[in-house]
């Protein structure tokens, strides 16, 4: 019960990204997206797959993989859409 409780909370907060990704792709446009703080996003969430494999937590390490590959995403269109 617990494990599910952790996926299903992982699961909530790395979806909260789509959208953004969605939207800035459409649009091509990540002006108001700020570079450092997804910069330090991408670092620390590599610091928690990180951890969690080191604790072998599937939660955390399903949670962070998929949170790490969504904001990455929007961390490379924010250096690829120039404005």
């Amino acid at each position: 019960m617990i494990q599910l409780l952790g996926l299903f909370a992982g699961g909530c907060t790395t979806i909260a990204f789509l959208p953004q990704v969605i939207k800035t792709w459409k649009s091509r446009s990540a002006k108001d997206l700020s570079l450092s703080m997804f910069s330090i996003f991408c670092l620390g969430v590599t610091l928690w797959l990180i951890y969690g494999i080191m604790v072998q937590d599937i939660p955390v390490i399903a949670a962070n993989m998929l949170t790490l590959m969504l904001a990455s995403t929007l961390l490379y269109f924010k250096l690829r859409f120039k404005e």
